[in-house]
């Protein structure tokens, strides 16, 4: 990579503190837990925070960037974030002695571009509005879906690691990583169609929309079976979507390292657009159509922001599913009760408690306490995972008391 000896010593000295992390024992310590958390037989409830307003965040310089090299301000930016997080609002992350390395995977191109206006209120914050342009109108539009051909260079993946290795001089290990694609089929067509377009058409022209998700389903099969032939994805992971993926149960047997199959893989599914939906339609026009990719891999967590406590007769019945998505918008003790001890409740607080005018730790707590009483009287493994953060209104410290917070309820 070639940087600078002056760049080369700041990446050096924040990846020491990064190893001084890895070493403490609360890193296996965590890694226990999040095991059998995912094995359903938890130790406690768990705590993971993730998508933060990042330029919000910055106190005392902590996050401000030494580096003058491009690529060196990116390597530098992730080490200091690790670091802050573990200060701050360490909750139940894990933090290893390495440095993430993405494979080169080229091709990723669906034939589709997203055409919209932005409503934009912080201009420094990368959480805006949208309003997608539907590009999608007709059946000839279809054929704007191509399948992506995917290649992987290993030459060029193998010389980043080798260069990040020699950055970090042996302090750090650099290694390859890369997962599944998160199958967010119609996250993927609210963006080519707009949300609107979308639920009138589920209403007006199904079996137009279901040409449209036959295509799109396609598509990222092929991805799906692309990246599995190249040997392309690594394993076992560590995260999913925000939470933590440490299980003994994977990676499947005949495993080879660096070289996952799909089975030895979690993969995270979701239809957000499905929020005001019927059970039968989202069966219809989401399960029928992903249940069979569901249930090639390993494990499964379902969900994001829809709420799922009225469709669990249908979301129990997903192939391999595990974890269950519980967003800000269901009824705790609706959903505890119908998820019981069989999946974990992956609660998502809400993070409008972080965004008001006057911060209130007592509401969050009070929010925080509803949600474990209602899994404890259910038997139901539960972790917490604040996310989706757009704001704390310039005060970092809300999130920190947060994580405080929430890391008291689910030791007492």
């Amino acid at each position: 990579m070639g940087f600078s000896s002056s760049d080369t010593g700041v990446i050096r000295d924040l990846a020491k503190q990064v190893a001084e992390i890895a070493a403490q024992p609360r890193q296996k310590e965590a890694v226990r837990a999040w095991k059998a958390m995912n094995g359903l037989k938890p130790i406690r409830p768990m705590v993971a925070i993730d998508q933060i307003p990042w330029h919000e965040m910055n106190v005392n310089d902590e996050l401000t960037l030494r580096c003058e090299d491009k690529s060196a301000r990116g390597i530098e930016e992730t080490l200091r974030r690790i670091i802050y997080r573990h200060k701050h609002m360490p909750a139940d992350m894990v933090v290893g002695p390495v440095f993430g390395v993405g494979r080169s995977i080229g091709g990723w191109d669906f034939g589709m571009r997203t055409h919209e206006d932005k409503a934009v209120s912080d201009p420094q914050n990368s959480v805006v509005g949208h309003f997608y342009h539907d590009q999608l109108q007709t059946e000839a539009d279809l054929e704007k879906i191509r399948i992506p051909v995917l290649s992987y260079d290993k030459a060029a993946t193998a010389k980043c690691v080798a260069d990040l290795d020699e950055v970090f001089g042996g302090i750090l290990k650099a290694v390859e990583g890369i997962g599944p694609p998160m199958l967010n089929v119609w996250d993927a067509i609210v963006m080519w169609r707009g949300a609107e377009n979308v639920l009138v058409d589920l209403g007006e022209r199904p079996e137009f929309v279901h040409k449209l998700m036959a295509r799109a389903t396609a598509a990222y099969t092929a991805v799906v079976d692309q990246l599995e032939s190249l040997g392309a994805m690594t394993g076992p992971q560590e995260w999913i979507h925000c939470t933590g993926a440490f299980t003994d149960e994977l990676p499947a047997a005949g495993f080879v390292p660096g070289r996952a199959r799909t089975k030895d893989m979690w993969v995270c599914g979701m239809a957000q657009i499905f929020s005001s939906v019927s059970p039968a339609m989202h069966q219809e026009f989401e399960l029928d159509y992903m249940n069979p990719l569901y249930a090639r891999f390993g494990l499964v967590y379902y969900g994001c922001c829809e709420p799922l406590d009225r469709k669990m007769d249908i979301v129990r019945k997903i192939p391999n599913v595990r974890k269950i998505s519980m967003s800000p918008w269901v009824d705790v003790e609706r959903a505890a009760e119908r998820i019981g001890r069989g999946f974990v409740f992956s609660r998502k607080p809400s993070p409008a408690f972080l965004a008001t005018d006057d911060w209130n730790p007592g509401a969050v707590e009070e929010d925080l306490r509803a949600t474990l009483k209602a899994c404890r009287a259910n038997g139901c493994p539960v972790e917490l995972i604040l996310k989706d953060i757009s704001t704390v209104r310039y005060q970092p410290q809300r999130l920190w008391e947060w994580a405080a917070i929430a890391q008291r309820l689910v030791t007492e």
